[in-house]
């Protein structure tokens, strides 16, 4: 057997660098880089491998948690068929990544986490950010990844590299399990050399198939569809991954069966399709609620059925109301007792295309839809209608941007109010145009992942839209973004704190307590003071980036369209009045508490347990 004298950072860049997938056909490599943060316990491995694979390109990133988003916004563009890796040290700069790694993996999304860890040899124990335990030696902070991720490991010796990189592409490459891999390696073994086989580091291309379901329950599937009076889709992230978006439109174009879309799978249709209803659940159009609420029949399309698409449990109210799931994953494609369809979603619409091409809903079906579609786009007109109010409305200020950008852009966004005003709002014109992190809504993702979107998406404009509250969490990755030159156009819009749980606070009977930025009140001793004067366009412009400020919509516009002719990351500052929301017309299992002195503590609990009983278990 041949072999190649390599140390074990070397041979696990060169292994990843030659892996590949294909489908349909198209191939491509697997890894377009590495994200990093280099350290003690890194640099001299991972390091000084990446200094030696220049054509492995390296990004320095400014937060280890902002760059496994940035990770994962280019995968999900890309449709999981190709990331990034993230390579940090041990100590806080692993854990850094915990957050993301959560995120990746709740969202099945691939990436690769290679954090240094201790000496495996321990003679030098305990070393700099080691974490002691009195009951075993064979631990560190590392093992705080088990939890959120889909495949672990610890390289404690070379050869074990061997067989443990295999595995993980396994993991990364499966549609059905992909999510956050970590590959933990001691900095120690990191830079011990081996005798690798030559074999190892041969171009692989894994195939990612479009895998069918058994023929018996897509018979039976069939059946069901072919009995319902009111069939609908909930399209969730599987629907645009798989590339299903296209069938789909054929499909319910013909038949007229209804679609509601999930954060993520927002954009499966356009916006303007007659079947489209627009946002499903919690934060849906009244026309997706209704249907929901109607269905006989509801037929998943990639979609993991989180709380916000079921409304909690209560969304379908059909006593006899059925599920099919179709899903790559066997473990979504259960739930809700559904007849569970386990493949690829483009290759089983493909086949209902055919087998349903006499089926079609009811013209009084078709037509309800179809003026529920009609009838919200002129909500949204009206939403969208330019009134110029200081401070600014947020559902303008979201129209304005959705009203300048093209079909091919990319609007971002991922927590507080934004992204259910812009689930319910945003038209979206293409399959990629519409980008939510609302699987974990972690705040700080939108200026990291506007940054992987930008590297995925070169040629479409990326409108990074987020409030104060998510910008000072994390917006070093504006640095990132002017390094690289990945232009940004972000949208800030301040509203002087967390306004999302602020009023979901309000709503809940506790008056908003503790979500505005405001200085402690020497006489109350409670945050009830003046509000900070916190000056975001001056901090943006700290690290680079070019700032506009304006006070209103008609502003905005102009910003917009100066914006795109700047070659930067561009922040466009906005104060929009926080009282001002956009219409929900569905409620969210949020717990009340039972005992208050609070009035309106006490009126919320009545609400809540009177939603409670439209809850339902689907067995």
């Amino acid at each position: 057997m041949k072999t190649k004298r390599l140390t074990v950072a070397q041979a696990t860049i060169e292994y990843l660098k030659n892996q590949y997938v294909e489908r349909d056909g198209v191939q491509n490599k697997f890894f377009a880089g590495c994200f990093g943060i280099l350290g003690h316990g890194n640099v001299a491995g991972i390091g000084q491998a990446l200094h030696q694979n220049l054509d492995f390109p390296y990004y320095v990133a400014r937060n280890e948690q902002g760059m496994v988003h940035a990770a994962a916004a280019f995968a999900k563009v890309k449709n999981r068929l190709q990331t990034f890796v993230c390579t940090s040290s041990i100590g806080p700069g692993a854990t850094n990544m915990l957050t993301g790694a959560a995120a990746a993996t709740i969202n099945r999304i691939p990436i690769l986490l290679i954090p240094g860890d201790i000496f495996a040899t321990r003679q030098v124990a305990p070393v700099l950010q080691q974490l002691e335990s009195n009951v075993t030696q064979d631990i560190s902070v590392n093992d705080c990844f088990k939890p959120v991720s889909k495949y672990w490991d610890r390289i404690n010796r070379p050869e074990q590299l061997i067989t443990s990189l295999p595995e993980v592409m396994r993991v990364l490459t499966s549609q059905a399990e992909t999510g956050t891999v970590t590959l933990c390696i001691p900095q120690d073994v990191q830079a011990e050399a081996f005798d690798f086989p030559v074999e190892m580091f041969q171009k692989r291309v894994w195939h990612i198939g479009r895998t069918m379901p058994d023929q018996t329950l897509l018979a039976r599937a069939i059946g069901q569809i072919k009995e319902s009076k009111r069939p609908m889709i909930i399209a969730g992230g599987g629907a645009i991954y798989s590339d299903a978006t296209a069938i789909l439109k054929k499909l319910v174009n013909r038949t007229g069966v209804p679609v509601a879309e999930t954060f993520a799978g927002k954009g499966a249709l356009d916006y303007n399709e007659p079947q489209n209803l627009g946002a499903a659940g919690v934060t849906g159009t009244p026309g997706a609620i209704e249907i929901a609420k109607e269905a006989d029949l509801v037929i998943g399309v990639g979609t993991r059925y989180s709380d916000f698409t079921t409304i909690s449990k209560s969304a379908f109210q059909d006593p006899n109301v059925r599920f099919i799931n179709i899903n790559i994953t066997e473990f979504d494609s259960f739930k809700h007792g559904a007849l569970p369809l386990v493949g690829d979603a483009k290759a089983i619409l493909e086949t209902l295309d055919k087998e349903l091409s006499n089926f079609k809903v009811s013209a009084d079906y078709s037509g309800k839809v179809e003026n529920f579609n009609k009838s919200w786009d002129q909500f949204v007109a009206d939403i969208y209608a330019e009134k110029n109010e200081v401070p600014a409305f947020q559902g303008e200020v979201i129209g304005a941007v959705n009203s300048f950008s093209n079909p091919e852009d990319i609007v971002l966004c991922a927590a507080g109010s934004l992204p259910g005003d812009l689930h319910k709002l945003w038209r979206t014109r293409n399959p990629k145009g519409f980008h939510l992190e609302y699987g974990y809504s972690c705040m700080g993702y939108e200026i990291a992942g506007g940054l992987g979107a930008k590297m995925a998406r070169p040629e479409s404009e990326i409108y990074v839209m987020v409030g104060d509250g998510s910008y000072l969490m994390m917006s070093q990755e504006i640095v990132t973004s002017i390094q690289e030159k990945q232009k940004l156009t972000i949208i800030l819009l301040n509203n002087d704190g967390y306004s999302s749980i602020g009023s979901l606070s309000s709503s809940l009977g506790s008056e908003g307590f503790g979500t505005y930025y405001r200085y402690r009140n020497e006489d109350t001793d409670q945050l009830d003071g003046g509000l900070l004067p916190i000056d975001y366009a001056a901090n943006a412009a700290s690290m680079g980036a070019h700032v506009i400020k304006v006070k209103n919509v008609k502003e905005l516009n102009a910003a917009l369209e100066k914006a795109k002719t700047i070659d930067k990351t561009t922040v466009i500052y906005i104060e929009v009045d926080r009282k001002k929301a956009v219409p929900g017309f569905a409620w969210w299992d949020v717990a009340v508490a039972e005992v208050s002195e609070k009035s309106g503590v006490k009126k919320s609990l009545e609400t809540y347990r009177e939603n409670k009983k439209t809850q339902k278990y689907y067995l």
